[in-house]
């Protein structure tokens, strides 16, 4: 194995050629003391290929998706990949400093402090102690985990732990980043956070992303690998390899029981057909009284949340509200809801837009709008103002979503952009009855019928 680059293209970040890696399993102990003694005379373990023939060439500023099932080697390979692990046969080369995010536990010496293990694994990734010691307030305010830096690793909670290992790899100007899962234990703000670093790293670095979710292997990778038994079972686009992953999951499991559905429950339904006044599905009223219902958890507005901006504005609060203007703290996909920003005027403005928009834990943008297109608004200095967005609810998968507003004086093309906040309210859709999708559209009529039969 070698990590020098020179042997590459310049346009090359990652080299591997025939990589292979098989481990030896012993059935009993004292098996292992027998092969020792036996000088490989006799074979007292079982060979279990882990990677077999992997060969990949990934460029600089690529960001690749590596997907398979539990078992398929995936991090076994970025073992390799990062210098962690040893393949048995096969060479891997590297072009550039490579920091990686595998699976809790890893890079961290759970008998050191926080703060230790952020001197320790910055040295590791070939910073200095002075460099170090200079980022290090940045690394800490990444992480926000407080007191807990001067704590020991061992007591941190997993979420605690992937703050601090990933304001790490975030801090030391890595030219590749490998990120294996972790990230599916953090927060929805810090989850939030580090696609918004990730996205902005995607512009000049190589990115290796891991993961079983096929939307976010599609959403942010130009490439993708499918990783099945060891062996790559297709190496291409991203949405071609995850539809031809997607159907091997199906293939694999045509035989199993899967969880109810609505489509295979055996109950009748009639559509509201006249929806010319709202555009409202005409199941809901039955999905709302089944498990399906698509019940969301709101909280509270977080006025210290992410921001930027010129500060001409001052957002004082942002909530979620029924049709009686009182405020939310749940709501059902499907319901009306309006989404209430107040604030107050820094200075005189003339042209005022305010917008907002949900993004899914992956940072991608759900549905949005402004309000470009209504009546202009000029403040003062002083002056307080309110924007209220009226809409109906769509339905949503499970999971965690946010919504963040923005404020800006002039047009769409040309304006100043007064303040941005990032993730400003953090909701949970805990039950759905869409599986496939970004989001649930109202189906106005659904029919399903037999042809000419008699």
């Amino acid at each position: 194995m070698s990590s020098d680059g020179n042997s590459l293209k310049n346009d090359i970040a990652i080299k591997l050629e025939g990589v292979c890696k098989y481990f030896q399993i012993y059935e009993k102990p004292h098996h292992r003391l027998m092969q020792g003694l036996f000088r490989g005379k006799k074979q007292f373990y079982k060979e279990f290929k882990a990677l077999e023939d992997i060969s990949l060439e990934i460029k600089k500023g690529e960001t690749v998706g590596i997907i398979g099932r539990n078992g398929a080697g995936k991090s076994t390979l970025l073992q390799i990949i990062c210098g962690t692990m040893s393949p048995t046969f096969g060479t891997v080369n590297i072009n550039g400093r490579i920091a990686a995010l595998l699976e809790l536990g890893s890079g961290f010496n759970p008998e050191f402090t926080g703060r230790e293990n952020v001197f320790m694994n910055g040295a590791i990734l070939g910073l200095t102690k002075a460099e170090i010691e200079d980022r290090f307030d940045k690394i800490a305010a990444f992480a926000e985990i407080g007191d807990f830096i001067d704590q020991p690793v061992k007591t941190y909670s997993s979420g605690m732990y992937v703050r601090l290992a990933f304001a790490v790899i975030a801090h030391v100007d890595a030219d590749i980043l490998i990120i294996d899962e972790a990230l599916s234990v953090g927060d929805a703000f810090f989850t939030q956070k580090c696609m918004r670093f990730l996205r902005t790293f995607m512009k000049h670095g190589t990115l290796l992303f891991v993961s079983h979710d096929n939307s976010a292997i599609t959403n942010l990778c130009e490439r993708a690998v499918w990783l099945d038994t060891g062996k790559v079972r297709i190496a291409a686009d991203a949405k071609t390899v995850c539809e031809k992953y997607f159907e091997g999951l199906y293939a694999a499991q045509q035989n199993v029981q899967n969880n109810p559905s609505l489509s295979s429950m055996n109950t009748e339904m009639k559509l509201k057909k006249d929806s010319s006044q709202e555009f409202v599905d005409g199941r809901l009223a039955f999905i709302n009284s089944t498990q399906y219902r698509n019940d969301i958890k709101l909280f509270q507005f977080d006025p210290d949340a992410e921001s930027f901006g010129a500060g001409g504005v001052e957002i004082t609060d942002i909530s979620l509200c029924n049709e009686s203007g009182e405020k939310l703290s749940w709501v059902v996909g499907g319901e009306v809801a309006s989404l209430l920003v107040t604030a107050k005027a820094k200075e005189n403005l003339g042209s005022l837009i305010v917008g907002f928009f949900v993004k899914d834990r992956l940072g991608q943008t759900i549905f949005g709008d402004n309000t470009y297109f209504t009546k202009a608004l000029s403040v003062t200095t002083d002056d307080q103002f309110f924007t209220k967005f009226i809409f109906r609810f769509p339905l949503l998968p499970v999971g965690d979503y946010s919504i963040s507003v923005a404020m800006a004086d002039g047009t769409h093309t040309d304006h100043i952009q007064h303040v941005w906040i990032h993730d400003a309210i953090i909701f949970k859709s805990e039950a759905s009855s869409i599986v496939h999708g970004l989001l649930g559209i109202p189906m106005l009529d659904i029919q399903l019928n037999n042809i000419n039969k008699k």
